[in-house]
């Protein structure tokens, strides 16, 4: 797994060992940031506040800011995970720009702080986590006006229909649906 474009290019990203991180692809990474970047509705990362939950090994989020996002916060409740997104940031120099949280997505506190443009959700498949995960982000107030939430579950699991979100597009890849869903 490694940095797919941008300032840290080619780098070499860590996982956490076992079967309870499900790392996103670099094919289906390099797919989403093509469609973030080149759709008509698309936000690119540039200068972008972005949040990675359920962030595993970072993967999502340092693409983002090696991309050119201005800051990313990451959340898992996972130790494992937090200790490798942790030794990516610190391997690629990234602390000033990089926050990792002991946090369960589905149950996020009120955001202090400006709200982020860009979210990223990679949470265990078939386990009807997004729309919790959703509910909390707008409760929370985490999310800036007509903030871009990409989603990543199960191919299987069907197109994520939310009050408050309109999915703008959905995309299989191997055994991913990436849905994009714009913050109303």
């Amino acid at each position: 797994m490694r940095i797919i474009a941008g300032e840290h290019r080619g780098r070499a990203l860590v996982a956490p060992g076992g079967q309870a991180t499900r790392p996103t692809a670099d094919r289906t990474r390099q797919a989403l940031f093509n469609v973030l970047e080149h759709a008509l509705w698309g936000r690119s990362p540039a200068a972008a506040r972005v949040a990675d939950l359920f962030a595993g090994s970072g993967a999502l989020g340092l693409e983002a800011v090696s991309r050119g996002a201005a800051t990313c916060l990451f959340a898992d409740h996972d130790a494992a995970a937090r200790a490798a997104i942790a030794r990516n940031v610190g391997v690629l120099k990234l602390e000033g720009r990089c926050e990792i949280k002991a946090w369960d997505a589905t149950r996020l506190p009120p955001l202090v702080g400006p709200a982020f443009d860009l979210v990223f959700l990679d949470p265990p498949y078939g386990r009807g986590l997004v729309p919790p995960t959703l509910a909390a982000l707008r409760a929370g107030g985490w999310l800036a006006p007509g903030a871009m939430v990409v989603a990543e579950t199960g191919a299987g699991e069907g197109v994520l229909l939310v009050d408050g979100f309109e999915p703008v597009d959905a995309r299989v890849w191997g055994a991913a649906r990436v849905s994009f869903l714009e913050s109303k």
